[in-house]
C-alpha cells in the first residue's frame, strides 16, 4: 500500500488507527485505503528506549488503536508525515497524552497551535509534574529533543 503525504495543511482527514509507532506518531487508513502517517501536534513523547517510551506508545495504543479518528492537520513535517490534531470520540488524545504524563507539551512548536490550545496543553503538563504522573515520576526525565541531540 502507498503511504499518502498529500493533504493539505489545514484539511481534515477521517480514518481508522491502524498503527501506533510511538507516543506521539500514528498510522490512519482513510475510506480509499490510503495510509496517512500522522505526527500529533504539539507534544513529544518518549522515544523507543527512553524511560516510559514503552509506556507512551501503549497509552496511546489504548486510546486509538483500530479507532476511527479525525486528524485536523496543520502541515507537513521535514519527514513528510502529517502533523495535527487527533481527534477519538471528540477527546484530544494529543492533550490527553500530555495529561497521563506520556509526553511533554512541546514549546519549540507552541506558537503553531491555537491560544487555546497552547494554554491547556501547558496547563496540563503543569497539573502531571505537580502529580508525578507517568514519566514525571523521574526527578528530571530528559525531554526526547535533548535526548535525540545527544545521540547524533
Amino acid at each position: 500500500m502507498v503511504l499518502a503525504h498529500g493533504i493539505a495543511a489545514g484539511e481534515t482527514i477521517e480514518g481508522k488507527v491502524v498503527r501506533v509507532s510511538d507516543g506521539d506518531t500514528i498510522t490512519v487508513l482513510d475510506q480509499s485505503k490510503t495510509q496517512h502517517k500522522i505526527r500529533l501536534s504539539g507534544i513529544d513523547a518518549p522515544e523507543k528506549g527512553m524511560p516510559f517510551g514503552q509506556k507512551s506508545k501503549d497509552n496511546l495504543s489504548d486510546m486509538v488503536a483500530g479507532k476511527e479518528v479525525t486528524v485536523e492537520t496543520t502541515k507537513l513535517d521535514r519527514y513528510g508525515r502529517n502533523v495535527g490534531k487527533v481527534l477519538v470520540e471528540g477527546l484530544d488524545a494529543n492533550l490527553a497524552q500530555v495529561e497521563a504524563g506520556f509526553a511533554w507539551h512541546y514549546k519549540a512548536y507552541q506558537r503553531e497551535q491555537s491560544g487555546a490550545d497552547r494554554l491547556a496543553y501547558t496547563h496540563a503538563e503543569e497539573r502531571a509534574r505537580e502529580a508525578r504522573k507517568g514519566l514525571w515520576m523521574d526527578r528530571e526525565p530528559t525531554p526526547p529533543w535533548e535526548w535525540r541531540k545527544q545521540r547524533r
